[in-house]
């Protein structure tokens, strides 16, 4: 029974990290196909990483209310659906809201896999855990990018949604056996509806916008940035009334939590914005194809999986602000070297690899850093705030460098890309917390192969 349950998250959380990086490569033939600018491709992205956001704080209200199995399989079976239909899609916009579709059923996927997991395994089994979970889960996004090439050269840019479907029904089928009995809690206290709404409007509002200056819209329509500002501001005034927020932000008065969330929020910005921008660039500026494209990102997901085991012993030896520093630095000069010079695809690759080194090192300490002066009693609203503002963070990245390519150019966009890590920079150098956090280094190793488990 436990071993099923283990095989279907694992499963799903496969999924959801392959979705995350096997589309980039075959942007270019989505755009190509339904007949849009490269760069307004952004919002299939883009509308993803904002309905995500939206709904992760949802999850633990539903978990209370029907049961983490139920909300599971419920959003399982949303994603898995929702992949076909955008295999189905006939234009942009179609494609558009199924993603908002998969991109909601993906934030529900993960904290309620969590949930179901830990409700299945001892405290003191957790551990174990990770040996079944983290190679797997860091592998399907590390392959995505190739994969994603492969099919969008050799098949179809629509092959990239299909090849959930074999994976949805097969963990689906298990699922339902071995969840079948789970308990109903029917707690969950009241949901906050405003912010929901609120929270909605606004990251849809600023994605639109973008969109609307990628696609060359009518300035007119670009209106909905400033209307999506301003109801970020509402969003952020009824946190402090309601009795149960959506997102607790006056967790932000911590300034270690807020530095911590700030830079994550500004690098998962620089990082995924030049995710989008540089693929799609490659092939439209050097007619590169989809699977050229996807082998010269897939060594960032490398360096990714490697700054897990080398963070620990960069922190224990130069302290977590000169590992923050160092890494944001280093990336926003290899995204600048990328908009600036001409290399090669071998010398791509290195660069790519060290993107992944130096900025998985610097997100991790900061993100471990971040979390050592909040209580416990209020851990899970404390991540959710994180997570949620992370992955608002990398779609606005993606819509402002692709608004950047269509405006100015792709060398444009990834200095876009540039100038967030920059920012990230100067909001990790000068937020300082309350009690320094250098010693925070010790376990942020574990804590970024941990993450790995939640895809």
């Amino acid at each position: 029974m436990r071993g099923r349950v283990l095989a279907v998250y694992v499963t799903a959380m496969c999924m959801s990290g392959l979705d995350a990086t096997i589309v980039n490569p075959a942007l270019f033939a989505v755009a190509a196909d339904l007949g849009v600018p490269p760069a307004a491709a952004n919002a299939v992205e883009s509308a993803f990483l904002a309905s995500l956001a939206v709904a992760m704080p949802v999850a633990g209200w539903l978990c209370d209310r029907y049961g983490a199995p139920r909300v599971f399989l419920a959003a399982l079976a949303a994603f898995t659906a929702a992949s076909g239909l955008c295999a189905l899609s006939w234009d942009l916009g179609s494609l558009v809201c199924f993603r908002i579709l998969q991109g909601a059923a993906g934030g529900l996927l993960t904290p309620a896999g969590m949930a179901m997991l830990f409700a299945a395994y001892a405290p003191e089994e957790r551990m174990r855990l990770s040996r079944y979970v983290v190679v797997p889960t860091a592998l399907a996004p590390a392959l995505g990018p190739v994969l994603g090439g492969l099919l969008a050269d050799t098949l179809s840019w629509r092959w990239a949604f299909l090849v959930n479907l074999p994976l949805g029904g097969a963990a689906l089928l298990a699922g339902a056996a071995a969840l079948r009995r789970a308990p109903v809690p029917g707690g969950g206290g009241r949901l906050d509806v405003r912010g929901l709404l609120l929270a909605g409007a606004a990251s849809g509002l600023l994605m639109y916008g973008l969109n609307e200056a990628a696609s060359g819209g009518s300035p007119l329509t670009w209106a909905a940035l400033p209307a999506g500002i301003a109801l970020v501001w509402a969003l952020a005034r009824s946190a402090r009334t309601a009795e149960l927020p959506l997102l607790d932000l006056a967790l932000l008065a911590d300034r270690g939590f807020l530095r911590g969330a700030a830079t994550a929020t500004l690098s998962a910005a620089g990082l995924l914005g030049m995710l989008f921008a540089f693929p799609v660039m490659y092939q439209d500026v050097l007619e590169a194809t989809a699977t050229e494209a996807g082998l010269v990102v897939f060594p960032e997901a490398l360096g990714l999986m490697a700054a897990g085991f080398l963070v620990d012993r960069a922190c224990a030896r130069w302290g977590e602000r000169r590992v923050v520093a160092a890494g944001l630095l280093g990336g926003a000069a290899l995204f600048a070297f990328l908009a600036l010079a001409g290399p090669g695809p071998w010398t791509l690759r290195a660069v790519m690899f060290a993107v992944g080194l130096v900025l998985g090192q610097a997100v991790t300490a900061v993100q471990v850093s971040a979390f050592t002066t909040v209580g416990t009693e209020v851990m899970g609203r404390a991540m959710t705030v994180f997570q949620s503002l992370r992955m608002l963070g990398g779609g606005l990245g993606v819509g402002v460098c692709a608004a950047a390519a269509a405006l100015a150019g792709y060398r444009a966009a990834l200095l876009a890309a540039a100038a967030f890590l920059l920012a990230a920079y100067g909001t990790a150098v000068l937020l300082r917390p309350a009690a320094a956090g250098g010693a925070a280094g010790g376990n942020a190793g574990t804590a970024v192969r941990e993450a790995g488990t939640t895809g």
